[in-house]
């Protein structure tokens, strides 16, 4: 695609929006015209509702432009939403379908995917949001396909990012499609900004164990096997200790968890790892061994499928010396 397809981008805000959440995309998009990155380029701050304004740091700024500017816009970005249990103005709904029925491209990023959803633009796509409001997501619209590891998912002609900085990843992405690898380099690198991000919403995501009633025997040996995790552990001796058949054993752990309790273990395993890499200086071979792998090598395929990186990259990105640099 070539920057003569998007001549006309609106960003649909809505009344009380922070200057700082519709920044993250908005900002990227702007400092790209400001560098003479995207000439002629028309960005447009739209009122997703009437009297729209947007609030920060003492500041309240009008909205200059109405929903015609949706309806005429090449790529329309929705930067948030502001509840996911509010349903958004039907004639917003209205204009981004007749938006993308025209040819636009159509965003949403964070909760503003909660609107394309409502809009019935994510029927049958895969999309995401912010990791924390996916479960809710995929909840109010079953139709769409969730995946809540994705820092964007572009699906051509509709896409979807992640929470906060996830939307600056998604507006590098569209730079690169419009202008080229060279333009969204160049920009990262002024804007001091990876090009682009390994890994995706899985670094962030925090996995509390399920909340049980402490008699359960099954939760009673979860909470025996995290002060384990250094040890190996057969599941036949969690079912042992839960006075349970195996077969048994499994069917509860599923019903609380979601999932086997081979998997649980690993992921909970990963999660550990995860924290000593964060808080200690342990070579990796030292935090494998106390999260109950063989090596570096035995934990580093778990690491990279539940996580998305390596355990090195991970540490780079959220390790002590990473957060001091």
């Amino acid at each position: 695609m070539d920057t003569a397809v998007v001549e006309r981008l609106a960003v649909v805000v809505f009344n009380g929006v922070s200057l700082g959440i519709m920044s993250f995309a908005f900002g990227v998009f702007d400092m790209a015209t400001a560098q003479g990155e995207l000439p002629g380029l028309d960005v447009r701050v739209v009122g997703g509702e009437p009297d729209a304004a947007l609030r920060g740091g003492g500041l309240s700024c009008p909205v200059p432009y109405d929903l015609a500017a949706v309806r005429g816009a090449d790529l329309v970005i929705v930067p948030n939403w502001r509840s996911p249990f509010e349903r958004p103005p039907e004639d917003l709904l209205e204009a981004l379908r007749a938006a993308h029925a025209r040819g636009a491209r159509v965003a949403g990023l964070c909760s503003g995917a909660f609107v394309l959803a409502a809009a019935g633009l994510l029927d049958d796509r895969p999309a995401t949001t912010h990791w924390g409001l996916a479960p809710l997501l995929a909840e109010q619209f079953p139709k769409v396909k969730v995946d809540a590891s994705a820092l964007y998912v572009d699906d051509g002609d509709v896409l979807t990012s992640g929470g906060g900085a996830a939307g600056m990843d998604l507006a590098l992405h569209l730079i690169r499609t419009l202008c080229g690898a060279d333009v969204a380099i160049r920009l990262a690198k002024g804007m001091v900004l990876p090009p682009h991000r390994p890994g995706g919403q899985a670094q962030y995501i925090e996995s509390p164990i399920p909340e049980v009633p402490e008699e359960d025997p099954v939760a009673e040996t979860m909470t025996w096997a995290l002060s384990k995790l250094d040890t190996t552990m057969p599941v036949a001796e969690l079912a042992q200790r839960a006075h349970m058949s195996r077969r048994n054993y499994d069917r509860r752990f599923r019903e609380i968890t979601g999932t086997t309790p081979a998997t649980w273990l690993t992921h909970q395993r990963v999660i550990r790892a995860q924290r000593l890499l964060e808080s200690t200086t342990l070579p990796v071979d030292q935090v494998a061994r106390y999260c109950g792998f063989s090596s570096a090598a035995a934990l580093r395929p778990h690491f990279r499928r539940l996580v998305g990186v390596a355990p090195a990259s991970y540490r780079d990105s959220f390790g002590m010396a990473g957060s001091l640099s």
